[in-house]
């Protein structure tokens, strides 16, 4: 298939399609990763576990007892009832563009890469507010945290970089939401 001036624009700018979708999934995907790993898994700390040293005054939980358990459960739920929205409304945005051959998106290394920034970004974004400007948690408390903090941020920051470069090293979608079959500007 012949690509045409008229058609190379639209070939050009079909990654960004994928790009709302990727980071609003990887948003959603990466606070999942967080809560079961950190949250449950590790238990390195809930959504509540440092308000005794917080900047904003929220009351404090101690998650060692019961009730300080219970209330950090429910605001782990809350979070990861947010991060399922996430992953749904990325769903919901993916399948709206993407018309056609829609099980080959899942292959593209766009998406992949757009998802892997939105993890990214879900760490940059969460550890910033939640670890350092509100204080309410952190990676793991004790004398070592803020290296525990500032090891998110930096994985953070290496998967926004990767994710970007991985999308960058993709095809594009076709311009009727199909997955590319030759890289833009190619001439049959």
């Amino acid at each position: 298939m012949a690509t045409t001036a008229g058609t190379a624009p639209a070939l050009a700018a079909a990654p960004n399609s994928l790009r709302l979708p990727g980071i609003v999934l990887g948003v959603g995907l990466g606070g999942f990763l967080d809560g079961i790993l950190l949250h449950q898994l590790l238990q390195w700390h809930h959504m509540l576990t440092s308000t005794n040293h917080d900047r904003i005054g929220v009351k404090y939980y101690d998650p060692h007892t019961v009730s300080g358990l219970e209330m950090n459960t429910l605001w782990d739920g809350i979070f990861h009832a947010v991060c399922w929205i996430a992953v749904l409304v990325g769903l919901a945005i993916l399948y709206s563009r993407v018309t056609h051959n829609r099980r080959s998106v899942w292959g593209s290394r766009v998406l992949w890469g757009w998802i892997v920034a939105g993890w990214g970004l879900f760490n940059l974004v969460e550890g910033i507010l939640d670890h350092q400007i509100l204080g309410i948690h952190h990676v793991r408390g004790g004398p070592y945290q803020a290296w525990w903090d500032a090891g998110f941020l930096i994985l953070g920051g290496l998967l926004l970089i990767g994710g970007h470069l991985l999308q960058r090293s993709g095809r594009p979608l076709a311009p009727e939401g199909a997955l590319g079959t030759e890289p833009a500007g190619d001439e049959a």
